[in-house]
């Protein structure tokens, strides 16, 4: 079909083919069925059609099926004889087995390339949802971001924002006086939920060398666009570090691509599976800052397609920005279930021929109740539809052909080595060796002139004594003060007592 993504239809039960147009394909779409209905092949094959385009496509594969888009298809597959029946009743003539190229990623290196990206492009409110922080605890987030900026300290992974943390703990009651109150509990907690997170490997998450958007943007010589496949098997036990991932990367294509307009294809489409986990128990802020991605990412050129079991599950505002259908089986076995079948149907521009509902629920597998944007972003009316067969291996591949795809890569080697620069661990532990030098060789009187009271931390009510002038930085400050405070043995332990467990086996 001239450009348009090629679906499926015919038959005499059905309506004409049916096609995506690319023109229209970065308006968003929606993919919904229960369980084993077909949502996982219809990925497939949307897959195919955009990259046959030359359109790159990123995607989720949660079961590790979609991984056979890098292989393909052969006839001594034991459906062979049905893709070709199929293929010939929905006037697929042209239909022929292909492998795809493909780019494999993997957040902790296993399957695929490694996926990072740094703390600082991560966010506080991103990160405050992965780590699923109270109000109070993403108060304290914030402050920490803040005085990253401020001070210098760059937060790439979690060891820079747990010595941050540490920092801010012990500094708190001058810091309280300038952005509000600090507290010991809510910085606790959030080391507890950093060490959970890294405990279930989120940590490979953050570092260098990050993420370089144009990976997932190439286009092969033959003109065919590039799969790039996250591998979310083991990643969906850990569901927000799974969500709040898709979520950022999301956010940095809305932020850094530039304005194209109504493209004639996209330039990138992205398929959020099992979507539903953006949404459970998400505060209305982040919810509101996903309508406004799916709302306004469009003029960059980028379609996103959510896949889920109930449109129920993504919120009205997400689903009304969806223009482009393909609804699989709904359950309606229950009242609530028969609520949602109806809600679902009434989404749809109806067709005479039949009852919109009933052929959501009736559809078989392969099958679905499907709606594109046509002329003029008009939604189209809803039609039966028999999905074509995949022309890629449907399932999963071997070690060996992944193993292969992965080393045969444009982006080889490139994110393999692990870098770690300068930044706020490295000069928060420089900052504590500076302090505990000036302690050694500082005079003795100048530490019984401290503890006579003659000097005082910035900002602390009272006459006497040094004060630092506003263009010293809180750093700068903190260190004079402990300049003084940290004379003799004493002085020791008290370095010990501040950083020793932060640096402890570094």
């Amino acid at each position: 079909m001239d450009n348009r993504v090629f679906l499926g239809g015919g038959g005499p039960e059905y309506g004409e083919k049916q096609g995506l147009r690319l023109d229209y394909a970065n308006r968003h779409g929606l993919i919904a069925g229960a369980t084993g209905t077909g949502k996982t092949v219809t990925v497939q094959i949307l897959a195919e059609g955009f990259a046959a385009a030359g359109v790159p496509v990123f995607l989720s594969d949660v079961k590790g099926d979609l991984a056979g888009l890098a292989v393909s298809g052969s006839a001594d597959f034991k459906l062979h004889d049905a893709f070709r029946k199929r293929a010939g009743t929905i006037g697929f003539d042209e239909y022929a087995y292909a492998a795809f190229p493909v780019t494999f990623w993997d957040l902790f290196g296993e399957k695929g390339h490694p996926v990072r990206t740094t703390v600082a492009e991560m966010g506080p409110l991103l990160l405050a949802r992965m780590l699923d922080l109270s109000e109070a605890q993403e108060g304290v987030l914030n402050i920490a971001f803040r005085l990253s900026d401020e001070e210098g300290l760059p937060l790439l992974d979690l060891k820079d924002l747990r010595a941050l943390l540490v920092w801010v703990g012990e500094n708190a009651p001058d810091l309280s006086l300038r952005y509000g109150h600090i507290s010991a509990a809510s910085i606790g907690a959030i080391q507890r939920k950093l060490l959970v997170l890294e405990n279930q490997g989120g940590a490979r998450l953050f570092g260098e060398p990050a993420l370089d958007l144009d990976d997932l943007m190439q286009v092969d010589p033959d003109g065919r666009g590039r799969v790039s496949i996250l591998a979310a098997d083991r990643l969906m036990a850990a569901p927000q570090l799974y969500a709040t991932f898709l979520l950022w990367l999301l956010s940095e294509l809305f932020e850094d691509l530039p304005e194209v307009g109504d493209p004639e294809k996209p330039k990138l489409v992205f398929f959020f599976d099992e979507a539903h986990l953006l949404f459970d128990d998400a505060p209305k802020a982040l919810i509101d800052k996903v309508e406004q991605v799916a709302r306004l990412i469009r003029s960059k050129g980028v379609g996103v397609y959510f896949c889920t079991q109930n449109p129920d599950d993504v919120p009205p505002d997400v689903l009304s920005q969806l223009g482009n259908r393909i609804q699989h089986a709904l359950r309606a076995f229950t009242a609530r279930d028969q609520k949602a079948l109806a809600r679902a149907a009434d989404t749809y521009r109806p067709n005479p021929r039949f009852d919109t509902a009933e052929a959501i629920r009736d559809v078989g597998v392969g099958e679905a109740v499907t709606s594109m944007l046509e002329a003029k972003g008009a939604p189209g009316i809803v039609e039966r539809t028999l999905i074509r067969p995949p022309s890629s291996r449907l399932g999963a591949i071997t070690e060996a052909e992944r193993r292969a795809v992965v080393a045969a890569s444009p982006v080889a080697g490139k994110y393999d080595a692990v870098t770690d620069r300068d930044s706020a661990y490295e000069r928060l532990k420089a900052r504590a060796g500076t302090a505990a030098r000036a302690a050694e060789d500082a005079p003795e009187a100048e530490t019984r002139e401290f503890t006579a009271g003659r000097r005082y931390a910035p900002g602390r009510a009272g006459g006497g004594g040094r004060r630092y002038g506003s263009d010293d930085s809180i750093g700068g400050a903190l260190t004079e003060a402990l300049k003084t405070e940290l004379r003799g043995t004493t002085g020791r332990r008290l370095v010990r007592g501040l950083f020793g467990t932060l640096f402890k086996g570094r």
